[in-house]
This record gives C-alpha cells, structure tokens and sequence, in this order.
C-alpha cells in the first residue's frame, strides 16, 4: 500500500469529497435549467452521470491508492467536516425528490422526459443509500436515525438493519442474500437480494424484540419504523400532489433500489468464506471483497470502493479507510461496472476469469450458484482438488484466565458490561455473559460474534 507518512499529513481530497453530497445538487441545477429553457435532456441528467461521465473520468484520471497514515486517523475520525459532507446529502436529496415529483405531476412532460426524470430521481435515492450506508454504520443514534430518514424516499429502509447486522456477519456466504455467486446473473441475483434482504432485516428485529419479550409488531420494530417513515413520505407527497405521484415514486424508488443491488452484485461476486475446523465460517478477510482505486468513483461514493478495510472495520469512516496490496481488483471503478453487470455474456467474461485466478486454479473453493457448478467446475478447474484439505484454525481468542464481567469486541472495541447489559438487544441489567448466546453479535460491528469477545482489560489487536 502506498502510505503518507509526513507528521503534518494533510488530505488532498479534503474538499474533492464535496462531490458526493454535490450530486443531488446537480440535479438541482438540472431540474431549474430545464425549467428555464425547456430541453428535455436535462431530465436525463442521472443516468449520464452514472454510466458515462464518472465511468470516462475514471478512465482518464486514474487510481489513488494513497493511504493516510496511522498517526493522523483518529484526527481524520474527529473531524466533524466528514461529518458534514455526508449529512449534506440529504436536505439536497429530498428537496430533488419532492421537485421532480411536482414537475412529474404537473409538468406535462412527453414520455421520454418523464422516463428520464424517473432514473434521474431515481439515481439520487439510489445513491442516497450509500450515504445511508455511511451513517448507519456508527454508533451515534443521530447518524444511524438520520440513515433511516435518509432512505424513506426509496422505501429501502430495512436495509439500516439487515446490511450492518445481516451482510456484515454473513458476508461472502451462501447464506447471505447480498453476496453474489459465481454464475448467478445480475437478473438472477436481483430478486433473491431484494427479497432475501428484507426477509433478513425482518428476522433480525424479530429475534431482538423476541429476547425483550416483545412481538415483531411492537413499535419499536426498526424495520417497521423504517418502513414508517416512506409511508408518512409517500403520503405527503400524494397529499400534496394527487395519487399521480404514487406511481413515480415508486418507479423512482425501485430504479434506486436496484443501484444499491447491482453494487451489491459486483462487490462480493464469486468470493466464499472457508469453514474453520470448528464449522464457523473464517473471519471476513480482504481477500472476501472486489476492490478498485479509480479516484473519481471513490469520490462520489464516500470511497465504497475500499470496500475490504470497510468490511474489516465497519465503524471506520470513508476519509480514513485504506488500500491493502493483494485484494481482489476490479477492472474498472464500481461504476465502470454497472453496464457490464447488466449484461451477463460480459460480466461472466470479464469476471469468471478473475474468480479463477483468485483462488489459483482451484474454483471449488468459489461461492458458485449451485445450479451451474458442475458446469463451471468443468470449465474452469484446473489445479488439483485437495483429497485431505488441513481446516483453518479457528481466529477465536482464547478465553481468560477467569471470568470477567465486562467483555470487548475484538474488532471496535465495544465493551459488554455485567453491570449494565444491552438492554436495546434483549440483555437486561445485570445479564451474566455466560448466559447471552454465542451467536450474539457485536451490536456496534456485527463481525465478531460473543466466541470473538475477550476480558475487556486484555489490549486490542490494531
């Protein structure tokens, strides 16, 4: 990886992150422009930022695969400026929704326009879920709360639950519904994600009001308060505008559900998580994620790309997370990758190879979609399938001397106390760590399970 290591390390990209919570200003700009001149292209705007002008800037720009050093990581992580730029988004976010709906319903637009402004829209909700992804992933209620405002436009609020306690802990596994596999088309993939997804954000919240004795209709159901909040959206919208609003609202939202999917798709394709001798899945590693350095698509993505530190450390935020050498990379910015995803003679051509190579040869370690893998692994097998293959050790640390009533999370550094349980997930004061599951994730990260916790005195890996 290429390091800064000046001790007056500034970050040269400080104000080119501006472009991400720019977009919906863009849009902004699109709309009152069409509005002044009449030239319906405009309204085309999104999709020509996604699959033309930030794909071709990648192209010409290049990578950066610069890493801010150690040193100057908490001060980044302090710094309330990143803070802002996310938050940035969203005003600009729902005031382009709430535009485009009043000229979708009284503007009297011809088809194609009306068309363009759909994937308009629909392109800043779809990336507004990356802005929600960021915020969701912290520990401060305000941020998580305002993740969930964040994605009442495109009705994918379950998506704040299931991806930081569902994909986070199941990850490049079979039983995850957002790791792709290997053979598995985007057109495959889409409706097994979209339903499996809210199926699993569905059963996560179950099972966490289940160990406070509540019913999964309680109001204090995350998903359903998610859910809530695109009702109450949806219906202002309809209250103002009339029941055309509905219809483009909805189309608008499943445009922008399925960006967030198809960078679902790219983002884990083909990768698998060993078993450990004890039956548990390995630790999520950066060899369990597509990565890419193309600057421009970073920029606009709060550095998504960077996508095996993230799922390392999942409460590192954007402006501090690295490039590690020997991760698997993509061929192009996540954007660069959405037309090829689309289509899939090319995605299977660009990608099945790379698989291959990944794993040297030997593709039965792949996640391959169970209905083609007798005919991926005649076509591509190559090295010798181990007959006696030695198991991965298990990573769990080994457990103290004696018991402990505080325990930390080996990964953020969350600490379970005795004395005060977690109440938001089911453990009442004075809960005895032998008697919350072993199952039972991090609440703060979702990667390390209950077995992954050690006596809160003992030093924190780095």
């Amino acid at each position: 990886m290429t390091a800064a290591t000046s001790l007056n390390w500034t970050d040269n990209k400080r104000y080119l992150w501006l472009l991400s919570p720019l977009i919906p200003v863009q849009m902004l700009a699109a709309l009152g422009v069409y509005e002044a001149t009449g030239w319906g292209a405009l309204l085309w705007w999104g999709p020509v930022m996604v699959y033309a002008i930030i794909p071709l800037l990648d192209w010409l720009i290049g990578e950066d695969r610069v890493n801010p050093p150690e040193s100057a990581v908490a001060g980044l992580e302090e710094s309330p400026f990143y803070r802002y730029i996310v938050i940035a988004y969203i005003p600009a976010q729902f005031a382009g929704t709430i535009w485009g709906t009043w000229l979708a319903c009284t503007g009297g637009l011809a088809v194609w326009e009306l068309v363009g402004l759909i994937f308009s829209v629909g392109t800043v909700s779809g990336l507004a879920i990356n802005t929600a992804h960021e915020l969701g992933h912290k520990k401060s209620r305000h941020e998580r709360l305002l993740a969930a405002i964040t994605l009442a436009p495109v009705a994918y609020g379950h998506f704040n639950v299931e991806h930081p306690r569902g994909h986070h802990k199941n990850v490049a596994t079979p039983e995850d519904p957002a790791s792709s596999k290997m053979g598995e088309s985007f057109w495959r993939f889409l409706p097994r994600t979209v339903i499996g997804s809210a199926r699993s954000g569905w059963r996560i919240e179950r099972e966490r009001l289940a160990r406070q004795g509540r019913g999964p209709f309680d109001v204090r159901n995350e998903v359903l308060q998610a859910w809530s909040m695109s009702v109450v959206f949806f219906g202002a919208m309809i209250a103002l505008f009339g029941w055309a609003a509905l219809p483009f609202l909805l189309l608008q939202a499943a445009y922008g559900a399925s960006l967030l999917e198809v960078v679902n798709y790219i983002e884990h394709y083909g990768l698998l998580r060993q078993k450990t001798a004890s039956g548990r899945y390995e630790r999520c590693a950066p060899a369990h994620s597509w990565n890419s350095n193309h600057l421009v698509t970073n920029l606009f993505l709060y550095q998504l790309q960077r996508h095996s530190d993230h799922h390392a450390n999942p409460t590192r935020r954007f402006q501090a997370l690295r490039h590690f050498e020997n991760t698997p990379q993509l061929p192009a910015g996540y954007a660069g990758m959405l037309i090829p995803a689309y289509i899939p003679w090319l995605w299977y051509r660009m990608m099945d190879h790379r698989v291959v190579a990944h794993y040297d040869g030997d593709v039965s370690r792949a996640n391959i979609l169970p209905a083609r893998r007798a005919e991926i692994l005649r076509k591509w097998q190559s090295a010798p399938v181990e007959k006696a293959v030695a198991p991965i050790p298990d990573a769990t640390p080994a457990p103290g001397a004696a018991p402990a009533a505080r325990h930390m999370c080996t990964d953020c550094g969350y600490v379970y106390d005795e004395a005060e349980g977690c109440p938001r997930e089911g453990f009442p004061t004075g809960t005895r760590w032998e008697d919350i599951p072993d199952d039972w994730s991090c609440p703060d990260c979702a990667v390390r399970d209950k077995v992954d916790f050690v006596p809160a005195d003992t030093p924190r890996a780095a």
